[in-house]
């Protein structure tokens, strides 16, 4: 007689056979076992497994989980000249730009890079105005679910949305690539790559310089940069020193103080690290 195999399902958990059957009868299944069924029953490699429960988890992660803080959006100031707005899209590799007024609560709208760059080189660009360039701004709230956001992504062909929290300030924002990469993973272009090691003095936060820092910046450079002294002799970068003191791979929003400095997680996937906020501790 054949031996069946072993069921790879964890104690008080439906078996494969059980839950098929389940599926045959059209009993629905929770997303938990959904999920249990991916990792331990499927047969795909490690990446196609990370996809699929990202499809699932996109469903309750919601916007203030993975949108980019307010103290880290790149912003255009409506009285800046032509030059000035030029100068800051070519340094920062975006192509999509809020545009505000007095104060970053204050968000006139969106500008796409391709719509004040076809002036350049033009005498028009000496008489535009950038108001009559601006598209219209997507504002959605921090609870916000991320399958409901990707729908209305689709439906209007924005690619970038304002969040705002439960009095009407601007918290973040979140873009589409955001969105999709919280089921592919992180989505790298050119402009990540030149800037993988790249540290970048941020506006004063609570008093207190910012900054914002690639994981994959050595340790090394680091140290040479902020004139520090933190430990080089087990970890190469200033990623792996935070998941080496946390004991794992922490989540964005996550902190940790390591030599006098305060390091957030501003943005990673299930994989690694990608960029910190790093600032001098209090005090």
């Amino acid at each position: 007689m054949t031996e069946k195999p072993p069921s790879t399902s964890g104690p008080g958990t439906p078996g494969l056979v059980a839950r098929v059957m389940r599926a045959i009868k059209g009993e629905p299944w929770s997303r938990d076992e959904i999920q249990t069924f991916i990792k331990t029953d499927v047969e795909l490699d490690a990446e196609e497994k990370s996809m699929l429960s990202g499809v699932l988890e996109v469903s309750e992660t919601q916007a203030r989980d993975v949108m980019v803080p307010r103290s880290q959006m790149v912003v255009i100031d409506i009285e800046k000249d032509f030059d000035e707005m030029l100068k800051l899209i070519v340094e920062s590799g975006h192509s999509r730009f809020p545009v505000i007024g007095e104060d970053r609560d204050e968000v006139l709208g969106i500008l796409l890079a391709k719509d004040l760059l076809r002036y350049y080189g033009s005498d028009e660009a000496k008489d535009l105005t950038i108001r009559e360039l601006l598209r219209e701004v997507a504002v959605i709230p921090e609870s916000k679910r991320l399958n409901a956001l990707l729908k209305e992504f689709r439906a209007s062909h924005n690619h970038m949305a304002i969040v705002v929290d439960e009095y009407g300030g601007v918290a973040g924002l979140l873009t589409i690539e955001d969105v999709l990469e919280e089921i592919v993973g992180e989505i790298d272009d050119e402009h990540d790559q030149e800037g993988a090691t790249c540290i970048r003095a941020d506006a004063d936060r609570n008093g207190r310089p910012c900054f914002t820092v690639r994981a994959l910046t050595r340790i090394e450079d680091f140290n040479d940069y902020f004139d520090s002294e933190l430990d080089d002799e087990e970890y190469d970068t200033i990623g792996g020193l935070v998941m080496g003191a946390l004991g794992r791979l922490p989540r964005r929003g996550e902190r940790v103080e390591i030599g006098g400095f305060e390091f957030s997680v501003i943005k990673a996937d299930e994989r690694r690290i990608d960029t910190l906020q790093v600032q001098h501790v209090a005090g």
